[in-house]
């Protein structure tokens, strides 16, 4: 590595960290109400009630099957005929917690599913409610086998949160193009914003994959 690209990376080091923190962001605010509306959607897709339960399965197969940049120029341009439209960090962050809404709420489902039938019977043997039940056995139990996955998927929100590049948000990979734009570097520019990416997935695999084995050793 010459001493000429050291030099440039460290010139260009800034921008790009400030691009990472808009990254990180545009993730956390994702993740946090895309968790919420995903348990909400997981448990109306388990309701009783089929009135309750096909309409919230038809809007998560919608987003589900709706590319993350398709919902997102949705989002920033306005839906046709809603009239309604925002800047690129709203317009990014409401993309991608219907995204993230989506797919969390098959996994916090199938993380419910998994909770072994007996421990529905003993809330209903200690006259638990239904509803306590669910509070205090269930969804407790369900979010922490779904709990690896769930961040999981978290690590590749963050990799899509790159995609707001196409409406001119200034996140890690915008911020890439922009100096590859004025420099006329792109690969330079380009491998630095991959280096970063790294510093954050390679780690939160890691903690990922220790977490998945600690909670299969409890589970078995």
């Amino acid at each position: 590595m010459s001493t000429s690209l050291i030099n440039d990376w460290g010139e260009w080091l800034p921008r790009l960290w400030d691009g990472l923190l808009v990254s990180l962001q545009v993730t956390g605010l994702s993740l946090v109400l895309g968790f919420v509306i995903g348990l909400g959607f997981a448990l109306l897709s388990s309701a009783g009630s089929g009135l309750v339960r096909w309409p919230a399965i038809l809007l998560v197969e919608i987003g589900r099957g709706m590319p993350a940049l398709v919902m997102l120029q949705l989002v920033y341009f306005g839906l046709p005929g809603v009239g309604i439209t925002f800047d690129a960090f709203p317009a990014t962050v409401v993309a991608l917690t219907l995204t993230t809404a989506a797919y969390t709420s098959e996994i916090i489902r199938a993380g419910l599913r998994a909770v072994p039938a007996g421990e529905l019977e003993a809330a209903d043997a200690l006259g638990l409610s239904h509803v306590d039940a669910m509070r205090f056995v269930v969804i407790p139990q369900g979010l922490r086998i779904a709990l690896p996955t769930l961040m999981g998927f978290a690590i590749l929100i963050f990799q899509v949160s790159a995609l707001a590049y196409s409406l001119g948000l200034p996140e890690l990979l915008g911020q890439a193009y922009s100096i590859g734009a004025a420099t006329f570097r792109y690969l330079d520019v380009l491998v630095l914003a991959g280096l970063l990416y790294l510093a954050i997935t390679i780690p939160a695999s890691w903690l990922v994959d220790r977490l998945e084995r600690r909670l299969s050793k409890h589970l078995g």
